[in-house]
């Protein structure tokens, strides 16, 4: 398939800045096999799922990712931006950088306290960090001079403040090392967590620590030859048991964003089957991929041409969601990380 098929038009206004408050407010366009559509808010979520359905969430926590600094040259100093992405040793950290092409292997990097040097240079503004501390201090440091890596069609129209250190962690996020949250997630209350469960319907928690390569723009025409940067994820063997018991009394498996369902088709054997693990996923999910384990999906509204769309029209088919998409763009429903959300069926 084409890049072009993948695309929509959105109107700049449909670009959510803020959370809706409470989370569980937020709408929720439910898609079903044949495009059928219907309007709720999240709270709705008991009625629309049905006892023995188990959900499955990404306890991941984002950290202050984003590092703002100089680089320090003899005879000049400019500034930086580093997104951190992935980690590649007890010290290191895998990163994008801005401006990259004014940053050179052996470079010196500060932000605030914290020291870098830059150990690797790479293709597409990617870069390898060694910095001056390790382990837990490293973490520390992150922690005290990061900010939240809020998406850029976000950072670019309002600045960062104390509410996102809040607003951009789900009430699941437990394990930190995310540069980027699982937007799903975001919607869910303690109040709407009970309320699931007095329905009837399971918890299951994995983790997915996502990587800012997942929201890399797709460069190529020809998708086949796009490739994902890998996220490291894990699954437990109660949880798998769990989820595996769930399907067997004829429950249905619902992720809780693209995150939670990627971990699960990477995990899941041919037959749908699901054990312990752990390693590293740079699964992509296009139409004409055959779903092992995920019988719907709760996610946000994506960007055009993105990975993420190409995933869900993977889900509900490509014509399905992009008349849900022309629906909620109708209806006024708030797009991306901070926006609403839909409950997709597979279709099949």
């Amino acid at each position: 398939m084409q890049l072009a098929d993948f695309d929509f038009e959105l109107p700049e206004d449909r670009i959510a800045l803020r959370p809706a408050e409470p989370r569980d407010s937020a709408r929720l366009l439910q898609v079903q096999p044949g495009g059928v559509l219907s309007d709720h808010q999240v709270r709705d979520l008991p009625s629309l799922l049905r006892a023995g359905d188990i959900l499955v969430v990404n306890e991941t926590r984002v950290i202050p990712a984003r590092l703002r600094g100089r680089r320090l040259r003899a005879g000049s100093d400019v500034a930086v931006e580093a997104t951190l992405h992935q980690r590649a040793s007890d010290k290191a950290w895998r990163a994008f950088m801005r401006p990259g092409k004014k940053i050179g292997t052996g470079d010196s990097l500060v932000f605030g306290d914290l020291s870098a040097l830059v150990a690797q240079k790479g293709e597409a503004g990617e870069f390898i960090l060694e910095f001056g501390v390790s382990g837990p201090d490293l973490d520390a440091a992150i922690a005290r001079v990061g900010e939240m890596p809020l998406p850029p069609y976000i950072a670019s129209k309002r600045k960062q403040d104390a509410r996102d250190r809040s607003d951009y962690q789900t009430v699941f996020a437990r394990r930190e090392g995310s540069v980027a949250a699982p937007t799903a997630g975001l919607h869910f209350t303690p109040e709407l967590l009970a309320r699931l469960e007095g329905a009837g319907v399971g918890l299951a928690r994995v983790t997915l620590h996502v990587g800012a390569g997942t929201f890399l723009p797709v460069k190529t025409e020809d998708i086949s030859r796009h490739r994902m940067h890998a996220e490291w994820g894990e699954i437990d063997a109660e949880t798998a048991a769990r989820i595996g018991a769930a399907r067997q009394a004829g429950g249905r498996v619902i992720c809780v964003g693209t995150t939670s369902l990627r971990l699960l088709e990477s995990a899941a054997d041919a037959d749908g089957g699901l054990a312990a693990w752990t390693g590293e996923t740079d699964i992509f999910i296009t139409p004409g991929y055959r779903f092992r384990i995920a019988d719907g999906l709760m996610t946000n509204f994506h960007l055009p041409k993105s990975t993420l769309f190409m995933l869900v029209s993977a889900l509900a088919g490509l014509d399905t969601m992009q008349s849900a998409y022309a629906h909620a763009i109708a209806e006024d429903y708030r797009f991306y990380s901070y926006g609403d959300a839909s409950l997709l069926w597979r279709a099949g």
